[in-house]
């Protein structure tokens, strides 16, 4: 089969990083260097360039997606005669464990909340609907964490149901990744955005992926957009490492970090630990519960060295 019948029977449409950096279409840069300071993950070289080449023609889609969901649902209020007000526009943000999904989900929000037609944009990442340590420990799920199972699934449901049903202030957990739990009597208030970015490994399973769970309704329900951040598993093996490494300098050193013990590790033993980690837990996970949701998603982000965007995916709508 040629490139070009190949291309034909994708679901997707495919740009390299120069087509992709032509569809901004003018849009402004709105971000400065010191802005990005403060939404760059710390094992991630993002710049300027990255964010007008791909993150800005992101934006629009998404903006241009946003206003034309507004429209279908004023024919749906004119139609009906009622007006019930608008309803959040909800992007999800999938991938592996050290791929950058949470930069992601920052400069999208910092970009997303610039434009005039949806000031509010919220930001709310699935780890707080994790169960908390102590349910983990009880169901021996610790070695777990990030897998199917250790979500509390019917309340992250809750969540985004009511949040899509336009409910004035709708709560959520907040977890602290310095104590590795859920903050106890601690919640996020979101009050009806304009905008929710869900980020987190789960955003796109199913079913299938929690066969115990008797829910027939999933989080991908109620996506208007969806986003995988992807690349290839030898990088991501090497980002975890790398990234363990920097913790280990510096977040780990808090004696309030769950993890602080690793912080006395020499740079070997340390290495050592991570891909250790990384082949027990974080690879079977991707392997086996993130990568298959790979192609549900509307737009696939694929990075190649540094962490730089080289491949962008469009699904064909």
């Amino acid at each position: 089969m040629s490139d070009q019948q190949a291309s034909k029977l994708s679901p997707y449409l495919g740009f390299n990083r120069q087509q992709w950096a032509g569809l901004r279409n003018s849009v402004p840069l709105s971000l400065t260097e010191q802005d990005l300071e403060q939404l760059r993950g710390i094992n991630e070289s993002l710049d300027l360039d990255e964010v007008s080449d791909i993150y800005l023609p992101l934006s629009r889609l998404l903006n241009l997606n946003f206003k034309s969901k507004q429209r279908r649902h004023e024919v749906q209020q004119e139609f009906l005669a009622t007006n019930q007000g608008s309803v959040p526009y909800v992007i999800g943000i999938a991938g592996s464990v050290a791929v950058g999904k949470s930069t992601t989900a920052r400069i999208l929000q910092a970009l997303l909340d610039r434009w005039p037609e949806h000031p509010r944009v919220e930001l709310v990442t699935t780890d707080g609907f994790l169960h908390p340590t102590k349910v983990l420990q009880e169901r021996e799920l610790m070695h777990r964490k990030g897998f199917p199972e250790s979500y509390d699934m019917q309340k992250l449901i809750q969540f985004i149901r009511a949040i899509k049903a336009g409910e004035p202030r709708v709560s959520c957990p907040i977890y602290s990744h310095l104590i590795y739990d859920i903050l106890p009597d601690t919640e996020k208030v979101i009050e009806q955005p304009d905008i929710l970015i869900l980020e987190g490994l789960n955003v796109l399973q199913t079913g299938l992926d929690y066969p115990s769970d008797p829910h027939k309704v999933f989080v991908s329900d109620f996506l208007d957009f969806s986003i995988y951040v992807d690349a290839e598993e030898e990088r991501l093996k090497t980002w975890y490492i790398e990234r363990f490494l920097k913790f280990r300098q510096g977040a780990f050193r808090d004696p309030n970090s769950y993890f602080h013990h690793f912080s006395s590790l020499n740079e070997p033993e340390a290495i050592q630990t991570a891909g250790q980690i990384w082949d027990d837990i974080n690879y079977p996970n991707l392997r086996d519960n993130i990568q298959p949701t790979r192609e549900r998603a509307d737009l696939i982000l694929t990075k190649g060295q540094n962490h730089f965007i080289e491949q962008i995916k469009l699904r064909k709508s």
